[in-house]
């Protein structure tokens, strides 16, 4: 699929540039939240729990240590941090061989970036197995750099991940905007400096300053996202 609207020659250098789009992966760009809370749901019953929907909301978007981690003090279950890590991925990677789904808007976006030379990062919380099997759907020539949630000592809610993006790209948090689908990504964004969109999964996410929340990617266009950094850029002044 390519994008409608014709490819620009260069970037500008002005103060109110769009550098850089960084995008999370589970819940943003393809449909798969549900496929973790099955693969969790999944691992416990065989531990003998059942997963009360109630936690769902809590380990979404989350990096494997806290969901897992949380899991475990939930249920009580007799597992290791590690060993249940290691379950929980091998039951998401058997879900995904079936096949991935993506969100609506997500090839038309990624391919309207590869036409206007937006560079695009991929910033999840997923292991680093789980990021490379999606791109596989995804598409890896659209992405100019990928981050796992295990290539960092530090992951989402804390800033690192954006920051880092930012840095390996050589391009100012301020004129990148991050595409996030849970509270938890969107506070990373937001502390890395980033304007902010919004894309709710599972649970709502409000509205707040430097954060724009729609109802999926098909509202999502590059003329958008570079209002975006128009505005930021504008408020400061």
């Amino acid at each position: 699929m390519t994008s409608s609207i014709p490819a620009v020659g260069t970037r500008t250098g002005g103060a109110a540039t769009l550098q850089a789009v960084f995008l999370d992966l589970d819940g943003t760009l393809v449909d798969t939240e549900g496929f973790w809370w099955e693969a969790e749901a999944q691992v416990f019953a065989e531990l003998g729990h059942v997963l009360d929907d109630v936690h769902r909301e809590v380990v979404v978007g989350g990096p494997m240590t806290r969901s897992a981690g949380y899991l475990i003090q939930a249920t009580g279950a007799d597992i290791g941090l590690t060993e249940l890590s290691v379950l929980l991925n091998a039951a998401f990677l058997d879900r995904i061989a079936r096949g991935v789904p993506l969100m609506p808007g997500a090839h038309r976006l990624l391919a309207e970036l590869a036409a206007h030379e937006v560079p695009a990062a991929l910033v999840s919380a997923s292991h680093r197995t789980i990021v490379d099997r999606m791109l596989q759907s995804l598409g890896p020539e659209h992405f100019r750099l990928t981050l796992a949630g295990d290539d960092l000592p530090r992951t989402k809610p804390h800033p690192d991940p954006y920051v880092t993006a930012a840095a390996r790209l050589g391009v100012d948090p301020a004129r990148c905007v991050v595409v996030e689908d849970t509270l938890t990504g969107v506070r990373a964004g937001e502390a890395a400096g980033c304007p902010v969109v919004a894309v709710p999964s599972v649970t709502p996410i409000p509205a707040a300053p430097g954060r724009s929340v729609v109802r999926s990617l098909e509202e999502v266009d590059l003329a958008f996202l570079r209002s975006l950094i128009t505005e930021s850029r504008g408020a400061v002044h």
